[in-house]
């Protein structure tokens, strides 16, 4: 099994027809935590159970709190786990050259069936190096003919409706805000602002470049105690991680010869990769932790690696108390 298999199958906590599937709670978890202690076996659904959390799943309105509210009321499944995972690591434009791809007739909106498709296509992406043994193969195809939260939520109880674009588009975004929201609210430790130190925390969090320490120490010698990070920056640095691939593009046109850039230059790469600017206050958090020689440029290679790192989550976390302190924020 690939590891992103296993990882599925270690946080998933409940099986129905003899397949795992995650809860919301679950996936929440899984970007949240390296592991999760499973001292019980998965629970077994039954029909009633399942068609229970359908019909919750089809009433529920869109918000930023949906998979907090959904909590272990639902079943996602493993290639839904692969493609919630690259909404929350890849910019919408992919999405929305999938979507009208898909509508050939160009109205803005697809069906369960074309919705599937997508889903695998993008879920097969998402796996580098898709496993060739049968059984992972005959799993994920024995999980898409279960009707699951995602398919309720999107198309309705009975699956006839239709799931328009912009609805589409709010979900992810959506989905992105709320696990936001989670990890701002973890590293803030539940103020309504972030200290700049921890900011850097939450950069460095993933991390085990050689450099590691050398981006501490700067941290402790060049960010003054007492400023602070607002959620609004916070969510426009996170904007432009999921471009970090435009961004490196960007940088290296505009760098030829791959040498430290200085900030105006990585300010002006962010703006043509996202169409969106950090604030000064981000940038210059930022420059202060990998200009490793002080002359107020930094190796966009070193950051890059840490912010692909960052990106992909899940590989070195808080423990699992804090957390759940920020579910019901």
């Amino acid at each position: 099994f690939s590891p992103r298999r296993l990882r599925f199958d270690q946080f998933a906590s409940v099986l129905y027809e003899g397949e795992p599937y995650m809860t919301p709670r679950d996936f929440l978890y899984s970007v949240m935590l390296e592991h999760v202690d499973r001292k019980l076996h998965k629970k077994m659904l039954t029909k009633e159970e399942v068609h229970g959390m359908l019909n919750i799943a089809s009433k529920t309105k869109p918000s930023s709190g949906l998979f907090r509210n959904l909590g272990d009321y639902g079943l996602i499944s493993y290639t839904e786990y692969l493609f919630l995972l690259t909404i929350l690591t890849k910019p919408h434009t992919g999405f929305q050259i999938a979507f009208k791809m898909l509508d050939v007739d160009g109205n803005e909106h697809v069906d369960r069936r074309e919705f599937l498709k997508l889903k695998n296509i993008i879920s097969k992406r998402k796996e580098a190096k898709p496993p060739k043994d049968d059984a992972e193969k005959s799993g994920a195809e024995v999980g898409d003919e279960v009707y699951t939260t995602l398919q309720a939520y999107f198309f309705g109880r009975t699956g006839n409706q239709k799931l328009q674009y912009k609805d589409f588009c709010r979900f992810m975004e959506d989905l992105q805000a709320e696990v936001q929201e989670m990890e701002f609210l973890q590293f803030s430790k539940g103020m309504d602002t972030m200290r700049r130190e921890d900011f850097a925390e939450w950069l460095l969090h993933y991390t085990n470049e050689e450099d590691n320490e050398a981006y501490w120490e700067n941290m402790r010698k060049r960010i003054p105690p007492g400023q602070s990070i607002t959620f609004e920056e916070f969510k426009s640095f996170c904007l432009f991680t999921n471009n970090i691939e435009d961004f490196a593009f960007t940088v290296k046109i505009i760098n030829e010869a791959n040498r430290p850039i200085g900030m105006a230059e990585f300010e002006r790469a962010v703006s043509i990769a996202t169409g969106h600017k950090l604030s000064e206050n981000v940038l210059d958090t930022v420059f202060k932790i990998f200009d490793l020689d002080g002359d107020n440029c930094l190796s966009h290679k070193e950051f890059l690696g840490v912010m692909k790192d960052r990106i992909q989550r899940g590989l070195k976390v808080q423990p699992q108390q804090a957390v759940a302190a920020c579910w019901g924020c």
